[in-house]
């Protein structure tokens, strides 16, 4: 059966959202309407005629509105097999008449978890006859459509649809009630029962943009959305610029995670280039952190990420804009900001409100053949240092150290940070072992110290941070030969003291967190 006439309707939905219009539409169409509750009114309020869903079976909405759609006159109508015998016998005996259309949108489960609301109203916001409707009308798409998303009314409001229509229709509602199914689940599982890992994890994403492409050319890819209310770069609003790539999405989301870490620190300014830190800085002003952070590795700065935690002012954008940056990100941006990048046609201006709580929970997904693993997010905080050599730092070291732990922390293992009064002095990343690390962030250093002309490297006087401990004495060795004077590192390796031993004799201070971040 191609194309379907619509002689009688059913609207039942919580989003108002065009209901009148696509109810006015139908009358105009000689569709006999079918209404529950408060979408009765509103349709009626038009000046529609709506029949109550009591008076089609019989029995008046009970147990507080739990009960009213969940009987055979709607099931029977929805899932009863145009043309089949049997079936149009049973709707004869039982005085079932067929349902054509049904318009139905769930109670807000997800938005009433959101906003904070107590067990009781959450219990209350699952709900039961709406996704019963929805699946008895999708089953039979052969001759029902169900409309789920007010963007698809207008489809149906000639009073006519079409089997390829059905179909699509159907697949979509699927999806919807999976995904509220989902977050019902997950509601369940986590906030309410606790659980960390639950037997099944249910996850419901929904579509965002499709990507011009994945991380390369010939891969294809979309941004997917929760449903929660969850802030992050995929919620930042696009002030200018071209559409963001897979790339931009995975170097700008790894640029935030990294500022948000100062949100309540001064103003901080991060670079980021292939998901890594190649610049830190915390200043006065944005500008002061900006130009720390771009000397640290200028040429790997060139079509970088910038992340700042303060909004953009006109001198800071001008400066940002003196070199070629794919994005910048930002809580907010003044209007002299924003008229400084909108010269800048191709770089993406994003604006992400409240930055991201560093230390928030929740799980992280990396899909593996034939399975996912999943963790809890790296949250964790360091709180006392444990001082391990006869030196202790000095309290501008020990700032330097917390510093360069917290970068490092962002670096993709092996990472090696050094870092001095505030800013990055030289970062080494991704590297089969720890020595490589140390000696590709001096090397970094270094050059950047030519580049701008100074007598010395800045990692002369500054701490280093190692995210996992040092398994021998030989990356400790290169960074006291890169001119470190405080290290920091998590401990923990059989070799601690021959490690320590290395530290006491170079007269470093080194301090242990009894903590690693390892980032893969």
């Amino acid at each position: 059966m191609d194309q379907v006439k619509i002689t009688r309707a059913l609207l039942s939905v919580s989003d108002k959202t065009g209901i009148v219009e696509l109810g006015t539409a139908l009358a105009a169409q000689g569709v006999e309407l079918v209404s529950t509750g408060g979408t009765a009114t509103a349709l009626r309020a038009a000046g529609l005629e709506v029949r109550d869903i009591s008076d089609l079976t019989g029995f008046p909405e009970m147990m507080d509105g739990r009960v009213k759609t969940l009987h055979p006159k709607v099931h029977g109508g929805l899932l009863a097999v145009r043309g089949n015998a049997e079936h149009q016998a049973s709707m004869a005996e039982h005085e079932i008449a067929p349902i054509d259309l049904v318009v139905v949108n769930l109670y807000p489960f997800a938005q009433t978890v959101a906003r904070g609301a107590d067990r009781e109203t959450i219990i209350e916001n699952i709900d039961i006859g709406g996704p019963s409707m929805v699946r008895s009308a999708a089953k039979n798409h052969d001759s029902v459509a169900i409309l789920t998303d007010p963007a698809d009314y207008p489809l149906v409001s000639g009073g006519n649809t079409t089997l390829d229509q059905r179909r699509k229709f159907a697949a979509k509602a699927y999806a919807a009630t999976a995904a509220y199914d989902a977050a019902i689940a997950s509601w369940f599982a986590f906030a309410d029962q606790g659980e960390t890992f639950p037997a099944t994890l249910p996850v419901a994403l929904t579509k965002g943009p499709e990507l011009r492409y994945g991380e390369n050319p010939h891969q294809s890819a979309a941004l997917y959305l929760p449903q929660t209310g969850t802030r992050g770069i995929a919620q930042a609003e696009q002030v200018q610029g071209k559409e963001l790539s897979y790339n931009n999405y995975n170097d700008a989301d790894a640029a935030l995670e990294l500022v948000s870490e100062f949100r309540d620190g001064p103003p901080t300014v991060v670079i980021v280039k292939h998901a890594n830190p190649c610049g830190v800085a915390s200043a006065d002003t944005l500008l002061e952190a900006y130009k720390a952070a771009l000397a640290c590795d200028s040429v790997s700065a060139f079509g970088g990420i910038i992340a700042v935690n303060r909004p953009l002012d006109r001198v800071t954008a001008e400066a940002m804009t003196g070199i070629f940056t794919e994005v910048v990100a930002a809580p907010a941006a003044d209007d002299e900001a924003r008229a400084v990048f909108a010269a800048k046609k191709n770089l993406r201006l994003l604006i992400t409100g409240e930055l991201p709580d560093p230390a928030r929970p929740g799980l992280m997904f990396k899909s593996i053949a034939g399975g996912m693993l999943v963790q809890s997010r790296d949250n964790g905080r360091v709180g006392e240092l444990k001082v391990v050599t006869k030196r202790a730092p000095t309290e501008q070291e020990l700032a330097d150290c917390r510093f360069a732990w917290t970068v490092a922390k962002h670096v993709k293992s092996n990472a090696i940070v050094y870092a001095k009064d505030g800013s990055t002095a030289g970062i080494g990343a991704g590297q089969m072992n720890r020595l490589e690390s140390a000696r590709i962030a001096a090397w970094k250093a270094r050059d950047a110290a030519e580049k701008a002309g100074w007598a010395t490297p800045r990692t002369i006087g500054s701490a280093v941070a190692s995210d996992a401990f040092f398994p021998f004495a030989d990356g400790l060795l290169a960074a006291v030969e890169a001119g470190a004077t405080a290290v920091i590192q998590p401990g923990g390796s059989i070799r601690d003291d021959e490690v320590i031993a290395a530290a006491d004799e170079a007269g470093l201070a080194m301090v242990f967190t009894g903590m690693r971040h390892f980032r893969h």
